[in-house]
């Protein structure tokens, strides 16, 4: 390529599919721009809040409009990428089909879509971080598969050799750390704070959250009324709120690779049915406690594994130890220099 390559992105957010998508698509581009290309994204309003909450290096914002179909964000995507002259579109968005798919591969030369549902694809490379993915889950396809492909931001690499040093003298755990999204679909957040209230006196919580997250109102109460809740609202202090947990509720989204580079003991809350596959693999390799979606008798199942982290170090320090063999936080350099190189 000659001069700096132009790289597209596609992704939504919004209340019902979280941020994810989007965060993960930002960190590709950040190590994307910091190799040397030039990174925008066709964004809907949802999306470009994100990216102008969250975004530390100089990547232009496409707008388009809100509440778009999968049809019509493609279609504008498509559009962005032929104004500039993309030589790559990378592609995350589970509505997108075939057709969507052949639309953005007819843009550009390359196509890269990121995926961890094993869904047929017609054309370009396919990204699934997913634990044991390889090229057989997606026939036909050119495949970055498994974990050291997983897009985590820098600051978590950075963090983890301490991180881990400090995991090895397994010190009796005081700090927890709740995590299960922004968006906080289904005031998810308020239910595992208020399930953990209950805790082993000592610890305390430190409660991620986004600024418009439905449990806000509910925690900033328990907080005033006295509950060991530190509140972080839109905070961009995730990697060392991580490093300085000794265990973590998480959701079983792209943080699970978070949480492994960190060697953080957790306990998986699987929200969707796109992570169930995942979130049991982790714990089938002793990475995490998998607890499943939050129906039924919810409560109780979470706090019994809670209780087993709790009380167990050897536990602790066992699945600190088999999470962070998992991911190294360096897939995002990987993937960028794959993408520039071919």
């Amino acid at each position: 390529m000659s001069g700096a390559p132009r790289i597209l992105f596609v992704a939504d957010a919004g209340a019902k599919i979280g941020g994810g998508h989007v965060m993960r698509c930002l960190t590709l581009a950040e190590a994307l721009t910091i190799a040397g290309a030039a990174c925008a994204f066709a964004a809907t309003p949802a999306a470009a809040a994100l990216l102008h909450a969250f975004g530390r290096a100089p990547i232009e914002v496409i707008p388009l409009a809100e509440a778009l179909s999968a049809r019509e964000l493609a279609e504008g995507a498509a559009e962005a990428a032929k104004s500039r002259e993309a030589e790559i579109v990378v592609a995350d968005h589970y509505g997108f089909g075939a057709q969507e798919e052949a639309l953005l591969a007819a843009t550009a030369p390359r196509l890269l879509i990121l995926d961890d549902l094993r869904r047929r694809h017609a054309a370009g490379v396919v990204l699934d971080p997913g634990l044991g993915r390889t090229g057989r889950d997606y026939p036909g396809r050119e495949v970055l598969g498994g974990p050291q492909y997983a897009l985590v931001r820098p600051e978590f690499a950075a963090a983890r050799q301490q991180a881990l040093a400090r995991r090895a003298r397994q010190e009796p755990p005081s700090r927890v750390l709740v995590s299960l999204g922004l968006g906080d679909a289904g005031a998810i957040t308020a239910r595992v704070v208020q399930a953990l209230a209950a805790a082993p006196a000592g610890l305390a919580l430190d409660v991620v959250i986004g600024g418009e997250a439905a449990s806000r109102g509910e925690l900033e109460a328990l907080a005033r009324g006295g509950a060991p809740i530190a509140l972080h609202i839109d905070t961009r202090e995730v990697a060392a709120l991580m490093a300085g947990a000794d265990m973590a509720v998480g959701a079983g989204g792209s943080s699970v690779w978070e949480r492994a580079v960190l060697g953080l003991p957790s306990l998986t809350v699987v929200l969707a049915d796109n992570q169930r596959e995942n979130a049991s693999a982790l714990a089938n390799a002793g990475a995490t406690l998998a607890v499943a979606p939050p129906s039924g008798d919810f409560e109780r199942r979470l706090r019994a594994a809670f209780s087993v982290l709790a009380a167990d170090a050897d536990v602790r320090a066992g699945m600190s130890e088999a999470a962070a063999a998992l991911c190294d936080g360096l897939g995002a350099q990987r993937v960028a220099a794959r993408l520039l190189a071919a």
